[in-house]
């Protein structure tokens, strides 16, 4: 038979690695989420330059070259002077 001091002993220990598995568990929810959210900061703004930039460069070119040339450029043009 199992020594009752043995068991208690043992239930103990069950109990610890219970609460040790269920802090574990908070803490990689926590790490996973702090990682989403970092990336999400990351990258919705870059996706968003991608359709902001043209449009500013567009704003500050055209007056530049309509400056320098007399004519404003079309969109193709602009494009291939600045080598896209």
């Amino acid at each position: 038979m199992i020594d009752p001091e043995l068991l208690a002993k043992l239930d103990e220990i069950g109990a610890k690695a219970d609460r040790a598995y269920g802090a574990a568990e908070k803490v990689r929810k926590y790490l996973v989420w702090t990682g989403i959210i970092s990336a999400a900061l990351i990258i919705l703004p870059l996706i968003g330059l991608l359709f902001a930039l043209p449009a500013f460069m567009n704003n500050y070119v055209t007056p530049l070259t309509t400056m320098t040339t007399g004519t404003t450029p079309s969109s193709p043009d602009l494009l291939h002077s600045l080598g896209l």
